[in-house]
C-alpha cells in the first residue's frame, strides 16, 4: 500500500533540489508529481497528470457504487412490474448498467473538479509556492518526511494522505 506525500516549496529551484534528492533516495520519477501556477515554468519537474489534479478517480469511484445502487433498486422495481425476465437477471443487468453509466458521468464530471486532497494548498500555490507530492510505500514514510525536513527547512505543509488508489 502506498501513501501519498505533501510539500509545499518555495520556489522551483528547491523543488529541483527536492526531486533530485528523492531520485538518489530510489524514489521512481513517476511517483513524484509536482503542482505549481500556471504562469510558474516547471520545465525538468515531473508535471501532476489529470489524475492527480482532478478528482477522476473519486467521482469514478462514487458513480460506481449510486450507479450501482439506483441500478439495482430500478431493477427491483422492474421486476415487480415486469413478468418478462427473471428477477434477479434483470436486477443484475440493471445494476451493472447503473454502475457502468454512474461511473462514467462521475468520472466525466471528475475531471473537471480539482482534487479535494489539494484545496487546502490552493492559496500557496496561488501565491507562487509549489506543491510536491511523493507516492511512497508505507514503510518509507517516515524516512522520506525526515529526509525533507532535515535538507529542506524551507518545505511545509507536510501532511500524508492515508492511501492513494493503486492504479493510477
Amino acid at each position: 500500500m502506498k501513501r501519498r506525500l505533501y510539500f509545499l516549496l518555495p520556489n522551483v529551484s528547491s523543488t529541483h533540489q527536492v526531486v533530485n534528492e528523492l531520485l538518489l533516495a530510489r524514489i521512481d520519477s513517476r511517483r513524484i508529481h509536482v503542482i505549481a501556477k500556471d504562469e510558474t515554468s516547471i520545465e525538468g519537474l515531473p508535471e501532476a497528470n489529470l489524475l492527480q489534479k482532478s478528482d477522476v478517480i473519486h467521482g469514478l469511484e462514487m458513480g460506481l457504487v449510486v450507479g450501482g445502487l439506483t441500478g439495482a433498486l430500478g431493477g427491483i422495481i422492474a421486476s415487480q412490474v415486469s413478468t418478462v425476465l427473471a428477477g434477479g437477471a434483470l436486477v443484475l443487468i440493471s445494476s451493472l448498467a447503473g454502475a457502468f453509466i454512474g461511473a462514467w458521468v462521475a468520472g466525466m464530471i471528475g475531471t473537471s473538479v480539482r482534487n479535494s486532497q489539494i484545496k487546502s494548498y490552493q492559496p500557496a500555490i496561488d501565491n507562487g509556492e509549489i506543491l510536491l507530492m511523493v507516492d511512497t510505500p508505507r514503510n518509507r514514510v517516515t524516512d522520506i518526511i525526515g529526509m525533507v525536513k532535515r535538507r529542506h527547512p524551507e518545505a511545509h505543509g507536510q501532511r500524508v494522505e492515508p492511501t492513494i488508489p493503486a492504479f493510477p
